[in-house]
């Protein structure tokens, strides 16, 4: 079962939100729902970026809103993430999670290296990002000429063996802080990343 966690960031055009089986929106996520004509089954948060015509449109169509303080210890994305994992699906698709701020965004993207499963991507136009993980071989779908970049977090990462992307990696090692991952380019619709000890954060331009 795949969930889709709409967040309150900006989306460069409007996604299929009926992509997954369980639609959650965080906060103002919900009114990206509603701009595209479509109704998460729960909304989640402090609810102080929807308008009181939204909340009443939502109640009334049977949304279940689930609301917290603004004086919480967990930002509006992280509740519905962790509302997702108690959910047990087997896959999570963020959207509307990059934005202006970059403190959001920064802790967004660390949110995905302290989580090795269910599998999550973060989707913002045309940019796509996931976490891999210690002992994880991941498939990465596009087409040849996406750039794919692979950024070690918070230590060496080690035994990286890559397949089918322009630069290939054999079991070699990327330092944490080095630029050696960035711009490799897809040869394949598939590409598959492997990476023995560490975390690598994966981007993916898909052009």
């Amino acid at each position: 079962m795949r969930a889709v966690i709409i967040a309150n960031g900006p989306m460069p055009h409007t996604p299929d939100l009926e992509q997954g089986d369980l639609l959650i929106a965080a906060n103002g996520g919900a009114q990206h729902c509603l701009s595209a004509g479509i109704l998460p089954e729960v909304v989640i948060g402090d609810l102080d970026s929807l308008d009181a015509q939204s909340l009443t449109q939502l109640e009334a169509a049977g949304v279940r809103l689930i609301r917290h303080p603004q004086r919480k210890d967990f930002t509006d994305l992280e509740l519905a993430l962790r509302y997702a994992l108690e959910a047990k699906v087997d896959e999570i698709l963020l959207l509307g999670a990059l934005g202006n701020r970059w403190d959001q965004t920064i802790a967004n993207l660390m949110m995905l290296a302290s989580i090795s499963y269910p599998p999550i991507r973060i989707l913002d136009g045309a940019q796509e990002v996931l976490v891999i993980h210690a002992g994880q071989e991941v498939q990465l779908h596009g087409k040849p000429g996406d750039i794919v970049s692979l950024i070690p977090l918070g230590e060496e990462a080690q035994g990286i063996t890559t397949h089918h992307l322009e630069y290939p990696l054999r079991s070699e090692s990327l330092a944490f802080g080095s630029t050696r991952g960035i711009s490799n380019v897809m040869l394949k619709d598939q590409a598959k990343v492997h990476v023995s000890e560490g975390m690598l954060l994966c981007t993916i331009i898909h052009i």
